[in-house]
């Protein structure tokens, strides 16, 4: 969990912001899964959410000690907690039209991604605990999810099996094999508090 005492002034993040930029850049490389063409998961970490923190201060000019801890307190529950993952999923559609039509066939999607580790049950995503993300008529394009894991299915992650993420939506039925470095940089995430 980040404090206070973790971010920068705004000063000092303004000096320092471009290397910032580009290091979390590198790490949500190392983090990012595509689920087919239109479906991106980024898997959250303290360095992450912290730049996204430090961004949002920056942005709305927020120095005072009560709009800080707000910030925190919104941006800590993304951060992974070591029996979990956790991931801002993004469905993505260039085209305004195409994506109004597939958001609108998509209700529920955020529900159906999972983890397959090895041979062990499919783990659904707990999704958006913040609030409601959908309608009767869409779904949003963003949606906040946690995957829990049980020791076992940790064990058999970080020493390398084989590691599924997929969607049960009809609409959208695919899944994809986690390539190894993204699986190395998300082991990083168990045990971690």
């Amino acid at each position: 969990m980040l404090k206070r005492q973790d971010l920068l002034t705004l000063e000092e993040y303004a000096e320092k912001r471009s290397t910032i930029r580009k290091d979390t850049i590198d790490i949500k490389k190392a983090r990012e899964v595509n689920l087919g063409e239109h479906i991106r998961l980024l898997f959250e970490n303290k360095q992450t959410v912290q730049y996204q923190i430090q961004e949002m201060l920056r942005i709305e000019k927020i120095f005072e000690a009560s709009g800080i801890q707000e910030e925190l307190d919104v941006y800590n529950s993304l951060i992974p907690e070591g029996s979990n993952l956790k991931a801002t999923m993004m469905i993505e559609y260039e085209d305004v039209d195409e994506r109004t039509k597939a958001l609108s066939n998509l209700i529920g999607v955020e529900r159906g991604i999972y983890f397959k580790v090895g041979n062990h049950q499919k783990v659904f995503a707990i999704c958006n605990e913040d609030l409601e993300r959908e309608t009767d008529v869409k779904t949003s394009a963003v949606h906040f999810m946690r995957f829990e894991f049980n020791q076992s299915m940790i064990n058999d992650f970080v020493t390398g099996s084989i590691v599924k993420v997929g969607s049960e939506h009809p609409n959208y039925l695919c899944e994809a094999t986690i390539e190894t470095r993204i699986q190395d940089s998300l082991n990083q995430d168990f045990g971690e508090n």
